[in-house]
């Protein structure tokens, strides 16, 4: 589905908007697992490609993805919505919460990405081997290191494919595309009014386990929740399980 926002998008459902930001690794059929369930469980259900991901095109000059997600917003005329983001998408999430609080009625985030401190050695060493590889023009081993990386012991062979199969396309089209610096906001994280769910994987790297236990300390209304069984990409890992811990934590922060 398209609109006027630059960003490729479904809609389903009546009720309270929920809007579902993916991950860099995977783009919005990431959720096809929860699609149905949270439709079903009485919200109208958004889900959208950020720009060089699945359906949308590569940018043309500099953009933020937050301002994307507005735009989108604006465009379906939602003036409020609940927000679940993954990884990367857990970021934009937070500056959204954080830029337009009140459009924000809650904010799950599952293994959000890290602000801009140090990496870790694991994170620093995945970051130097993936660029060596895109640099090398080695893709498809690129794509390996990142399904290695990011999906933990739960993964089985149909969601490693699937993890595959967008990691490449999105490396496919970023690849082809000229690369914009990307304008700074200025924000801060205790701007951010709704009602938080951080959850952390306990396969996943330090990096993200450290950023989601910290947030209740970030933000005004968070608490966290470690799943022990998790790698970075626990909706894939086990779907029901966590589109449950996401309607129970969604209805108590209606």
């Amino acid at each position: 589905m398209t609109s006027n926002s630059h960003l490729a998008h479904d809609v389903a459902g009546d009720g309270p908007a929920l809007l579902l930001l993916h991950s860099t690794v995977c783009d919005r059929r990431m959720w096809d697992p929860q699609w149905r369930i949270l439709i079903d469980a009485g919200f109208r259900v958004v889900r959208c490609d950020f720009r060089g991901h699945g359906d949308s095109p590569a940018a043309d000059r500099p953009y933020r993805d937050a301002e994307d997600v507005r735009d989108l917003l604006d465009a379906l005329e939602i003036p409020q919505t609940a927000l679940v983001g993954s990884s990367f998408g857990g970021g934009v999430a937070l500056e959204v919460a954080a830029r337009w609080p009140g459009r924000v009625t809650a904010l799950a985030l599952l293994n959000a990405a890290p602000p801009l401190d140090p990496p870790t050695a694991g994170l620093a060493a995945f970051r130097a081997s993936q660029a060596e590889l895109i640099e090398a023009s080695e893709l498809a081993r690129a794509v390996e290191l990142n399904v290695a990386t990011w999906l933990g012991p739960e993964a089985d062979g149909n969601t490693r494919a699937m993890v595959r199969l967008m990691q490449r396309h999105a490396f496919d089209v970023q690849w082809a595309a000229e690369e914009f610096a990307t304008p700074r906001a200025d924000y801060r994280l205790s701007q951010v009014k709704a009602k938080t769910l951080a959850i952390s994987g306990g396969h996943d790297l330090p990096d993200f386990r450290r950023t989601a236990a910290a947030m209740p300390g970030l933000l005004p209304n968070a608490r966290h929740r470690e799943l022990p069984w998790a790698g970075h990409l626990p909706s894939l890992e086990r779907p029901a399980e966590v589109a449950a811990l996401l309607v129970e934590f969604l209805r108590q922060a209606a």
